[in-house]
């Protein structure tokens, strides 16, 4: 169970340490707690599709598991229950960075909208817009 204190970050690299997609992916969680959350990935050779930019589906997982650890944050233990994502460019550059903060929480669900941006040469870009529900699960 998440608990609201000043190794929130600690606990949430453990978490993400422990989903072998996430390290299969190479995330990287920056930020996390009071209703955000920030994940990082480089775009290696291996996550881009045909046409040299990173692949949707890799845009998208920074997103849901970024809206989860901003839900997480205020509701603790959960999933997402739904998400939709916008591409508005393609993902070109060394690096993506997803930030999530959460809109609206209650006790059971919280709605949390996710940026993701495309850093090449120090230029960042934004490439999705994600907003999605995060619903609390019992702890097992």
């Amino acid at each position: 169970m998440f608990k609201k204190d000043a190794n929130m970050l600690e606990m949430g690299k453990k978490i993400l340490y422990q989903q072998p997609f996430s390290l299969l992916l190479g995330a990287e969680l920056i930020k996390f707690g009071d209703g955000c959350a920030e994940l990082s990935l480089e775009i290696r050779e291996d996550l881009k599709q045909n046409n040299g930019f990173a692949h949707g589906g890799v845009v998208s997982y920074l997103a849901d598991n970024c809206i989860t650890f901003a839900g997480a944050s205020v509701l603790g233990a959960c999933v997402t229950s739904e998400y939709k994502v916008n591409y508005v460019r393609p993902a070109i550059g060394e690096r993506l960075v997803a930030r999530s903060e959460v809109l609206y929480s209650g006790k059971r669900q919280s709605t949390c909208e996710c940026k993701v941006y495309a850093y090449k040469d120090g230029e960042e870009k934004l490439v999705a817009v994600s907003l999605g529900t995060i619903s609390k699960i019992e702890a097992q």
